[in-house]
């Protein structure tokens, strides 16, 4: 007994068995413990795989059987005759090595997997679970189902884990269609493993995005390219160690790839773009940004295999030269939408080749950001060659002046959409230039950052309108100002959208002309930061157009008072979007607001109005009828605990606090 009173179990373990040697000596037990106590001391358990069962045969030294210790290919045996997808999903939970053996399982090996899989597309079809995302798609082919699910897992959700699950989880449930992986360069996160089960669990794959992954490599990919080979976009970007091999692959093994995006994978060049063009015929759009081993070779090559059906190009960071914007001017014959960024290497007689290879012929939209060779010459080159350019939008290209802006809209005969930005040798005579060759054609002008625009003496200028513009948008131009503003608002009778955010020049009276030259009548007007627009510009803007008004942005307005609250109420008949952030207004002004009961607003921002209190919450709650946003952040005289009051009474209504 004292040995049994200062036992402590250290270094020792309890198999598991019972204390007593036969059903005797458990009986015996059994009949003492209600005439007397028995202290049990602490004791270290064992930890066991498999279920638990008091049995004699443990007692005589026989070893309990437990399924883990099935060989792989056993348990491969038994999963693959599962009868459905739930049996599956629920032998995946009960380890990661069952989880993981299920994952690399392909649905060739699945018994049946033919028969029961249109059943359960068909099961899947009505019903959905919090973490898959059903998306519509042609169920009119195919017994293994099309792709009816997408799937996204971002940051530390990115694991090979939750790919496994992912896989066992989607197959024969009507196949995983759409799969975007966004990782984080402070965890592991994504290997080729999970890339790998995907492959083998998701052959009805048809989109495939991985972003900041890098840990994968080029066997992850090879994988995907062998199983998944209706595979129709990939999207790979910062991905450090994905190199030509694994794009080969893709483009021996998926030929209806229809979408390729690079970026930032600087393993990958001109070999693995070579094969696309030989070996993917659909291949309607391709981006490429950024990646340093990408030349002329492989972009020349890309162009020419696929210039029958590309419709979409982007390129962006590359060290490209002349001859591979001369392959675009050629062999674009397809192309509808063109970006050209930050290639640095090309000189002017590229972009001139360009336009003038008359291949371009169905470009509709345009863009070329900080090239150094787009000037007047080559810009009036493109404009004459993109007879159907329809939108064109021009940034920091610093060595385009007032003559090649006008030039160029002179020669794009069907230009409709021009925007400028950081063109600093542009000024207000090639805005009016512009306005003024595009009589019949232009619909929007947006012009910012462009610090070259003074005002003018308008007798100085050749004036004619433009009656086509609808839209203007001039922002954060800081010498532009009001007379420039007067002048351009003369030319254009038909506005209905302008923006001049950020002009802190403009007055009232430089406004005023604009607003009264406008026939058509405004419906968006965004003055935010406007810093000398006062109450009378906003009452005459509400009292000439308030029946068509139906945006008004006078944020940052500091100079506007309820006074402009009162002309909105009285004028405005269609106003649904109100934006009177850190303005001057007052609790008088929002219960005008909150009275005209022929105002339907829909949104409502009151940000950084200091001298909006609580009494504005009861006004506020008359809007609940139309109202669905609502903006109080850095109101610091309405409290948070009056805010949850407020949310209560505007339950169907989005409110920022």
């Amino acid at each position: 007994m004292p040995t049994l009173v200062n036992y402590g179990g250290e270094g020792q373990f309890f198999g598991g068995g019972s204390l007593c040697t036969s059903s005797i000596d458990l009986d015996r037990l059994y009949s003492m413990g209600s005439s007397m106590d028995i202290y049990c001391p602490p004791h270290k358990r064992a930890r066991i795989c498999g279920p638990y069962a008091i049995s004699s045969y443990e007692y005589e030294g026989q070893h309990l059987s437990s399924i883990e210790e099935l060989p792989d290919e056993c348990l491969f045996e038994i999963f693959r005759r599962l009868p459905g997808g739930r049996e599956r999903s629920s032998c995946a939970c009960v380890s990661k090595h069952w989880l993981f053996l299920l994952s690399s399982m392909r649905r060739t090996e699945i018994s049946g997997g033919v028969e029961y899989s249109a059943k359960e597309d068909k099961e899947m079809k009505t019903s959905s679970s919090g973490d898959v995302e059903m998306v519509s798609c042609d169920v009119s082919g195919g017994l293994e189902g099309d792709g009816y699910l997408t799937r996204c897992l971002e940051g530390k959700k990115a694991t090979d884990v939750r790919l496994a699950a992912v896989a066992v989880g989607t197959n024969g449930r009507g196949g995983l269609g759409k799969l975007s992986i966004r990782g984080t360069s402070s965890t592991r996160g994504v290997t080729n493993i999970g890339i790998s089960a995907i492959a083998r669990g998701c052959p009805s794959l048809r989109a495939l995005s991985l972003w900041n992954l890098s840990s994968i490599g080029d066997d992850g990919l090879v994988e995907i390219a062998r199983e998944c080979c209706l595979l129709e976009k990939l999207d790979l970007s910062h991905c450090p160690f994905l190199s030509n091999k694994g794009l080969i692959a893709i483009a021996e093994n998926c030929r209806d790839l229809i979408s390729l995006n690079l970026e930032s994978c600087p393993k990958i060049g001109n070999e693995g773009l070579e094969a696309i063009g030989r070996c993917c015929p659909k291949l309607q759009s391709i981006s490429i940004k950024e990646c340093p081993l990408v030349g002329d070779h492989g972009i020349a090559s890309l162009i020419s295999s696929a210039s029958s059906v590309l419709s979409k190009i982007k390129l962006q960071g590359l060290n490209i030269t002349d001859f591979s914007l001369a392959v675009i001017g050629h062999f674009g014959l397809a192309v509808t939408s063109l970006v050209l960024g930050g290639l640095r290497n090309a000189s002017e007689k590229g972009f001139w080749v360009m336009g003038n290879a008359q291949g371009l012929k169905k470009v509709s939209s345009l863009t070329i950001a900080s090239c150094h060779g787009i000037t007047d010459v080559s810009l009036g080159a493109i404009g004459k060659g993109c007879t159907n350019l329809k939108q064109m939008c021009l940034r920091k290209c610093h060595f385009v002046s007032d003559a090649g802006l006008i030039a160029f809209s002179r020669a794009a005969s069907s230009l409709e959409n021009l925007q400028v930005e950081e063109l600093d040798r542009i000024s207000l005579r090639g805005v009016i230039g512009v306005v003024s060759k595009c009589e019949m054609k232009l619909k929007s002008l947006s012009i910012a950052k462009c610090m070259g625009i003074k005002d003018l003496l308008e007798g100085s200028l050749m004036l004619s309108s433009c009656t086509s513009l609808r839209s203007l948008s001039i922002q954060n131009c800081p010498g532009f100002g009001s007379a420039s503003l007067a002048m351009v608002g003369k030319l254009c009778p038909h506005l209905e959208h302008i923006d001049l955010t950020g002009l802190c020049g403009i007055t009232d009276a430089g406004l005023s002309p604009l607003l009264e030259n406008s026939e058509a009548g405004l419906v968006k007007v965004n003055l935010s930061n406007c810093l000398n627009i006062t109450d009378e510009a906003v009452s005459t803007l509400v009292r000439l157009h308030g029946g068509t008004l139906e945006l008004l942005n006078l944020d940052g307005c500091r100079k506007v008072t309820d006074a402009s609250l009162v002309a909105i109420a009285d004028n405005c008949l269609l106003l649904n979007d109100l934006d009177m952030s850190k303005c001057s207004i007052t609790d008088s002004g929002v219960l005008v607001l909150s009275s005209a009961r022929h105002l339907n607003l829909q949104v409502l921002s009151l940000a950084g109005c200091s001298m909006v209190s609580n009494k504005s919450v009861p006004f506020l709650k008359k809007l609940a009828g139309s109202l669905i946003g609502l903006n109080l952040q850095h109101c610091r005289s309405i409290s948070s605990s009056i805010v949850e009051l407020l949310a209560e009474s505007l339950w169907r209504c989005d409110i920022l606090s």
